[in-house]
This record gives C-alpha cells, structure tokens and sequence, in this order.
C-alpha cells in the first residue's frame, strides 16, 4: 500500500572496500564493521578485492560459500542481519546485508559483473555490482578492481566507463548503472599519486599534511577532465594512504621497490539529478498542457533520495594484506513508496515435531506468484535465504479461503526435533527475493519421537 502523503526517513548504509590480497580472513571483524558502536547500520555493503582464486578453491567456494562470506554472516546474523545478496568475479566479491526488518522491503535484485583483465577475458580486473529497490528507491553497488601501475591512469578511467556501458539489468526503468538513483562505485581503483618523490609523500603522511598530496592524486586529477567522473562525489581523503604496506605492520612498503604510498582504495557515490516535469514532458515530445499537469502531480508525490557521508577513513588495525580496509558511513534519508510487504505470513497453533504444521498466509499487494514459491522455517539469528531448517511449497497443500488468503501444511515429519524461535518466510521465486516475514514464534522441542 503506497502512503499518500510519507514523511522522510533516515537510514544508515556502511560500505566496506578491501583488498585483502589473498589471505585468509582475520577471526575478528567487530572493528572493520564498528559492531561495538551503539548506532547500528541498517545496511552493510562489503567490497573485497583479490578474495583468493586459486582453481580448486574457487570451485570449492562457488559451491559451499567462501571463508570471508562466511565470517560475515557468522558476525552479522546475530545482531539480526541476513545477507540478502552477493556476487563473486574470481578475486571480487561483494556482498550485502541487511537487518532482518527491511529485507521484504528490498526487491527488484539483480546482479552482473564484467571482466577487464586481459581484453576482457580473465576476471582478475573488473568489476561486480548489486541493484535492487529499497522501499521503492533504486539503488546499484558497483565493486571495481581497476588496471594496476602509476602510468596507467587513463586505461583505469577507460575501464570504468567500459563497465559503465557493459552493464545492463533486465529491467525498463533502469537497465544501466547510471539510471538508478543512488550509485555507490568503490574498490582498489589503484590512483596513484604522481610527482611528488618518496620523501615528500612520507612527510607528508607522517605529518598528517594529507591535503598537499590531494593535488597529485591521480583520481582527483582526472576528475578534473572526465566528465563520467565528476558526476561522482567523495569525501575527504584525512586518512593517510592505504597503500602499500608490509603484512603485519603499519610501515610501508620497505622491499627493493620500495613502492609509494597512494589512495588505491576508494569509496565514491553518485545521486542521479532530478530532471524537471517540463524537461521531461519535452523529452517525449508531450507539449500539451493536460500531460505536463500530470506530471507535475507525480513529481509533487516523489520525494527525492538525500545521501551525506558521516564517515570515511581507513582501519589501520588489520595487518593482513598490503592495503588495509577504507570504510564508509552514509545517511540515507527517502520516502518509503510502500509500507506493507507483499504477502502476510504467520504459524499457526504449536509448531512441533508430533503434529503437522500449519501456515497461513494473505496476499497484501498483487505480484506474479509462481508455482516455485515456498515458505521456509528458520530460526531467528539466520544468515541468508538459503539458511533454512525445512521449508513447503507454497502450491502444495494449500487450501484457499479466498482470493487472498491461504493455508499450507508441512509434514511433521519435515520438520526436526528442535526447540527456539523460529520465522517464516515466503520466498518469491520470481522476484527473486523475501516478499514476507512472520512475527517470531516458539517452536517447542518435541516430546514424541516423530514416525
């Protein structure tokens, strides 16, 4: 159900880009995701790049899920996030993740990714990303591991406009990056910082004069000139560069090469520009005056997306690789276009494994269900879609009481000998996405041994 009239509410997203250099992850990613902090993010959004890809591995993780995804979850899942989506390219990964709460209310995902390394046919530069809608708002995510080397500026501004237009999603509104709302573009897009000699860059770090390195940085400089960059926004780079360092340490690089300190590790945004009825009626050739009030009505009911950055440094805690993680905390304030998710769903009477269970569920909005639906039992504190305890399709079984509301049984026998507190969600398969979630429920352990 759309609100008439919704006021704007505030959200805060958290992106992490790392480029973890094949190592293994670190027990302990509390203060890369501030999980000590009191205000929790309502998203994370988690860029990796150089995630290991040795042949066999890389087989094994498309298989089971990788060791970095799996200390997210294992962080995330019980501070009541689940991870809604993910995509993997060899060395990029990315992931995201939101509180349990909002996850009806993201939909409309999709994910693509595009090679660059090697004339497009090796993975191990490029680029990942994740759209989806959040309450009705499009937004994209755009993971990037762009060309190494100082002399390479303009090959790496070359290949993120070649991702820009390689990217396309199947749908109307916004089949291109650029269409969506809000864009966040971040990774090892590997600027360097050009002129300046080792002991200039050094003291100015160790003096904490960041600002008389900005001139030289490569990405701040082709900004200057490249039109697709300046439709980009970035914070202030006040943290010193997060390249390259010794593992295990917070000196720079003190091998032979001994390579200069740069910004490789970036996290910019972009918020699409809002064009005006007038413009609009114009571009589709409506100059009449019935069609410009028509519009004028819509553009008064939309409320355009607000973002501000809170935060943007790096962790220099972690040692593991020769970067170290930048972070960045955004405020996203928006009118949600709808309040309700798509379909009601709840348990009914004592859950347990003597007795078959029932589940009823209403159709709140139309949407194009699917024989392939189902409704899966989970307990609360679960990872992702996929972390089910049993689950029902939702054509099997069911009874229909009207056009809306339905009852589904699940066999005893489906489901195991367990006690705690449970969920249910419905799965729309062709949405591909939770389209509704139950309130929590007590699933008692069994007395009876189920046959």
């Amino acid at each position: 159900v759309r609100d008439s009239n919704p006021q704007p509410l505030g959200y805060e997203l958290y992106v992490v880009t790392w480029n973890v250099a094949t190592a293994e992850p670190p027990d302990d990613v509390n203060s890369l995701l501030q999980l000590n902090s009191p205000k929790k993010p309502d998203l994370y959004v988690i860029g990796l790049q150089e995630v290991k890809a040795a042949p066999l591995k890389f087989v094994t993780d498309l298989a089971f899920e990788d060791s970095w995804s799996h200390v997210f979850m294992n962080t995330l899942a019980p501070l009541g996030y689940i991870k809604v989506s993910s995509i993997r390219m060899q060395g990029l990964l990315l992931l995201f993740f939101s509180k349990l709460e909002h996850a009806p209310f993201i939909r409309d995902i999709q994910v693509t990714y595009t090679r660059t390394g090697l004339y497009g046919y090796w993975g191990n530069k490029g680029g990942v990303s994740i759209r989806l809608s959040f309450y009705g708002h499009m937004l994209c995510f755009l993971n990037c591991h762009l060309t190494a080397h100082m002399n390479y500026a303009s090959q790496r501004v070359d290949d993120f406009e070649y991702i820009l237009d390689a990217q396309t999603f199947d749908t109307k509104n916004t089949p291109r990056i650029l269409d969506h709302k809000v864009v966040f573009w971040f990774g090892d897009l590997n600027f360097r910082i050009e002129d300046h000699g080792m002991l200039f860059v050094r003291n100015c770090i160790t003096s904490q004069r960041f600002n008389l390195l900005w001139p030289k940085d490569q990405l701040t400089m082709m900004k200057q000139k490249e039109a697709t960059l300046q439709k980009f926004e970035e914070g202030p780079l006040d943290f010193q560069p997060t390249y390259k360092f010794d593992l295990h340490s917070d000196d720079y690089d003190t091998s032979g090469k001994k390579r200069k300190p740069a910004w490789c590790d970036r996290i910019l945004w972009r918020v699409k520009p809002k064009s005006s009825p007038t413009e609009e009626a114009n571009e589709d050739g409506h100059n009449e005056e019935e069609p410009k009030k028509q519009l004028q009505e819509e553009h008064k009911d939309e409320f355009p997306i607000k973002l501000s950055q809170e935060y943007y440094t790096s962790k220099m805690e972690y040692g593991i690789s020769d970067h170290k993680p930048v972070i960045g905390i955004f405020h996203l304030e928006l009118k949600k276009m709808y309040e309700t998710p798509l379909v009601q769903v709840s348990a009914e009477g004592e859950w347990s494994a003597d007795f078959d269970a029932l589940i009823t569920y209403s159709l709140l909005q139309s949407f194009p269900s699917s024989a392939w639906d189902w409704i899966g039992l989970y307990k609360v504190g679960f990872k992702s879609v996929s972390d089910y305890i049993t689950y029902t399709w939702v054509k099997d079984d069911q009874v229909s009481f009207s056009d809306q509301l339905f009852q589904v049984y699940v066999n005893k026998d489906e489901i195991p000998v367990l006690g705690g507190e449970c969920v249910l969600c419905y799965y729309s398969s062709s949405l591909q996405c939770i389209v509704g979630i139950s309130q929590p429920f007590k699933k008692p352990k069994s007395f009876l041994h189920p046959n």
